[in-house]
Order: structure tokens, then sequence, then C-alpha cells
């Protein structure tokens, strides 16, 4: 399900972030760790990105990427490259997540696996019902009509302004 979505909008971060945890749970550490590079990728060098807009009530965080990027690192026993990936997450941490970081970077130290952030389980992209609603087809123009002239001369085809009228050309002809 991840791989159609990621198919149709490869640059939704919280898609390859959640495929990366998905790929960590199966220990296929290699792909997970290209998903988490491509979700931090994605974020565009913003610090978060907010899907509650679109749906999914869930904000995805930098630090929290960086962090699932080093919790893979541990398991492939890439101690440096963790320690220093956390170091980059604290640059990206809001306020008051200090001491998760700082109990990882001990856990690294210490030659301990992290455990990989995810988004909330039960949470679900549900689209606003007012959006989904604009999904089904309108037709706001109508039913086509032919519109013909009530005019038996009338031989003009096309549209334009209202045309002054002439004495007698309205007349029924004898030859039709």
């Amino acid at each position: 399900a991840f791989d159609k979505t990621l198919e149709k909008d490869s640059s939704l971060a919280v898609g390859f972030f959640q495929r990366g945890f998905v790929h960590l749970q199966l220990e296929m550490y290699d792909e997970a760790l290209v998903d988490y590079h491509m979700a931090f990728r994605h974020l565009r060098k913003n610090p978060f990105i907010d899907y509650k807009q679109l749906g999914l009530r869930h904000v995805l965080y930098a630090w929290e990427v960086l962090y699932s990027i080093a919790a893979v690192q541990c398991r492939l026993q890439q101690w440096q490259e963790a320690k220093a990936t956390l170091d980059k997450a604290v640059v990206w941490r809001p306020q008051g997540r200090a001491a998760i970081l700082d109990l990882a970077l001990e856990r690294v130290q210490d030659h301990l696996f992290l455990e990989p952030m995810h988004v909330p389980l039960g949470e679900f992209f549900r689209p606003r019902k007012k959006e989904v609603e604009q999904l089904d087809s309108k037709d706001f123009l109508g039913k086509p009509k032919v519109i013909s002239s009530i005019i038996p001369n009338d031989e003009y085809i096309g549209f334009e302004p209202l045309r002054f009228q002439k004495q007698g050309f309205y007349e029924p002809n004898t030859d039709a």
C-alpha cells in the first residue's frame, strides 16, 4: 500500500517515513535507511510538515526522521554514524524534546538499539468529508441545448450581440 501511495505522490514525506518503519520491522535495514533519508529529503529543510490539513492527524518532525535514521544505523552496527545523526537531530529538535535525544545519545554510546519513531498506531489518512464530497462529478453547465433561429430567412450561424432588425426581412419566404 505504501508503494502504491508513493507511486502516486513521490514527495510524500510521511509515506516514506511510514514505509521506512515497516521495512525496519521486517528487518530490511537498507531499504528502511533509504526510505528515512527520502523522508528527510522531502521535508525540504522544514522543521516539520503538518498533515492535519490533508486528513492525517500527525505532524512529521525532522528530528523524528533523523532519530529513526539513527535507529536503523544502530541495527546496522554503524554506531559513529548513529551518533552523528543524533547530533544533527539535536539541531532540529523543538523545545522540550531534549531529554529524548540525550537519552538516545547515551544509548548509542552504550551500543544499545533505539526504537524508531512512527506514526501513532490507528492513525490513517482520512480526507475531510467536505473534500470527498467534491470528488463526485457535478454538471455545472446543465444539459446542452440546440438553439435555432425562429426567423425563417435568418441564415446567420455564430454568436454576436443583438442585430438591428430590417423591415421585411423576417417575412416568410415563398420559395421555402
